[in-house]
């Protein structure tokens, strides 16, 4: 492929000069572009927004927010809107990402990984597929880097580049393969359904965050200790600026919740610093002088019924799941996972409930 122009953007008159270059004036907007984000949820306390990388057909740009912030960002934002499919890649992370931003996701978002697994591809991930389609190794040395840093350093720039400079190319195959396999509508489809998903999806309430991976194992005086502990590292990573993995893992939060409940002696990791020690084992004797009415409730993890699943009926669904996958040569979890085959083949569910639990193609598939 030939090289591309690129641009670094960060003032709100280069934005503007830019997308009106693009656009011929806001005349004429591309069919087609191509965008990724960056984030630094592997170093700050709160995520945030720090890259949005761009493609056209015949230019490379990338966009700071950190810099560029609302409303300054809005020419961008609408521009998005008026192009007719806007390329991601993973793209829930990144939809995600712009909706707790900016409470805004782009109107129509088209999914190069769910079209490479729709094509049957077993290693969808980006590096991989630039390797498969273009012959290209692109570096990882950047993918854990802090992207909230400035300058940009060549290589960092170099690395955001490349996750989307190959994207619109990689789309047009995708899409002629996807035409030629009669899957372009399953494609439509479930990029709509995923889209949709992000939308709406319901963020965790404050209250439950601290019930992590784990908590179901644990009592009502198990609970109070996560949650007494979790409550405890939420605020030393706050007032460090510190993302919690970098703190005290959930795994240890949990481990030393479940030796608490047994009434056990704990000792602080002893890595962790003198004061942020001290106020650890603080947290413990305030938990420990609880009042039993003041433990959490041990609530069950979702609501519903619990299901009364037929097994025959499930072992028919997966064989038949099973059977249509290696025709078409797809993961079997694309058609239905086995969350949704137990569904499908329970007694007590209603039959409106199972009729939204498949996209019509899937739907069709399984015979339903």
């Amino acid at each position: 492929m030939t090289s591309l122009p690129e641009h670094y953007i960060d003032t709100p008159e280069d934005l503007v000069s830019y997308l009106d270059e693009l656009t011929d004036g806001g005349t004429h907007h591309p069919d087609w572009c191509a965008i990724d984000t960056e984030a630094d949820s592997m170093h700050s306390y709160e995520t945030k927004l720090c890259l949005i990388q761009f493609a056209v057909k015949d230019s490379l740009a990338i966009f700071d927010p950190l810099a560029i912030q609302q409303p300054e960002i809005q020419p961008l934002l609408d521009f998005l809107d008026q192009v007719d499919v806007v390329w991601m890649h993973g793209a829930d992370y990144d939809m995600s990402m712009f909706r707790r931003t900016y409470d805004w996701i782009p109107r129509c978002v088209w999914d190069t990984q769910t079209a490479a697994r729709l094509l049957g591809v077993e290693q969808f991930g980006l590096a991989n597929l630039l390797d498969q389609e273009f012959g290209v190794k692109v570096s990882k040395q950047s993918q854990k880097a802090d992207w909230s840093r400035r300058p940009l350093t060549e290589k960092m720039q170099d690395y955001a580049y490349n996750d989307v400079r190959y994207l619109l190319e990689m789309a047009r195959r995708f899409i002629d393969r996807l035409k030629e396999k009669g899957r372009f509508e399953w494609f439509i489809e479930s990029c709509e359904a995923a889209q949709t998903l992000a939308a709406e999806r319901e963020e965790k309430t404050d209250k439950d965050q601290w019930r992590i991976t784990g908590w179901g194992n644990l009592d009502r005086r198990g609970l109070a200790f996560l949650r007494a502990l979790w409550k405890w590292r939420d605020d030393e990573c706050r007032r460090l600026d510190r993302p919690a993995f970098k703190l005290v893992s959930n795994a240890e939060i949990v481990s030393l919740s479940e030796k608490l409940q047994a009434g056990e002696k704990v000792d602080p990791p002893p890595y962790l610093r003198p004061g942020i020690a001290r106020r650890l084992l603080k947290t413990v004797t305030e938990t420990r002088n609880l009042d039993p009415s003041e433990y959490p409730v041990k609530h069950r993890r979702t609501g519903g019924i619990r299901l009364q699943i037929d097994e025959d009926r499930l072992q028919s669904l997966k064989s038949h799941r099973n059977r249509q996958a290696k025709q078409l040569g797809i993961d079997p979890t694309l058609i239905a996972p086995r969350m949704v085959l137990e569904r499908l083949a329970s007694s007590n569910l209603e039959q409106e409930q199972k009729d939204g639990l498949l996209l019509g193609w899937q739907r069709e598939l399984m015979g339903l």
